[in-house]
């Protein structure tokens, strides 16, 4: 009788001791999900018919830009060549600025990257100029990062360019030249050429040279 009740109470010692473990590890993984998940960032102005959004997060540079879109997609018609080249200026900024991004996953620009080439572009981009972006999600970075100064749009020229079995023969080749706000980052990508090609309404972006 009495090593039955001794070991009733151990096993009513070790359901107890076991609750307690559950019950930790859930609390414990909360407050860790909790802190480790960033918050959001909140779309503080858009353009519906093209499907723009507006980070919260975007430096004040990039959302003059951005307004300036909007009025240039709200003319009738659009006029194209002003709608590239405001696009290759967004591009330019967002990509080639690091110091607003939060990881080497945060690649710029990619809102105007053609669907089909997106998962290609984001694979380059965090091999190549993302690579060594350090994590900020904290906001707790030291590293010097660049940040896109002046962006001057040399030449708007349009040619046949062939993707997916079709041609655009009236792809836009936008060559673009600009500069950094630090000198410490003058020997820094600072020129490109730009293929957009169209899709229904939209100007993409196909091809980084």
């Amino acid at each position: 009788m009495k090593l039955k009740k001794k070991a009733k109470r151990i096993l009513i010692i070790l359901l107890i001791i076991i609750l307690a473990v559950i019950i930790g590890f859930f609390v414990l993984k909360k407050g860790t999900s909790k802190k480790d998940t960033p918050k959001e960032a909140k779309i503080v102005n858009e353009v519906d018919k093209y499907d723009y959004k507006l980070k919260e997060t975007k430096p004040s540079k990039y959302k003059e830009m951005f307004k300036e879109l909007k009025e240039i997609l709200k003319e009738e018609p659009v006029d194209e060549e002003k709608y590239v080249q405001k696009i290759s200026e967004m591009f330019i900024y967002d990509f080639y600025s690091l110091n607003d991004k939060t990881a080497k996953t945060d690649v710029g620009g990619v809102e105007f990257v053609y669907p089909g080439v997106l998962d290609n572009f984001l694979e380059n981009a965090q091999n190549t100029y993302y690579k060594y972006v350090e994590n900020n999600i904290y906001n707790n970075r030291k590293q010097s990062l660049p940040v896109v100064s002046n962006i001057n749009i040399e030449s708007v020229t349009k040619e046949p360019f062939a993707y997916n079995d079709k041609t655009d023969e009236e792809a836009y080749k936008v060559v673009v030249t600009w500069s950094y706000t630090d000198d410490e980052f003058s020997s820094y990508q600072k020129n490109a050429t730009l293929i957009f090609i169209h899709e229904d309404i939209k100007l993409y972006l196909v091809e980084l040279q």
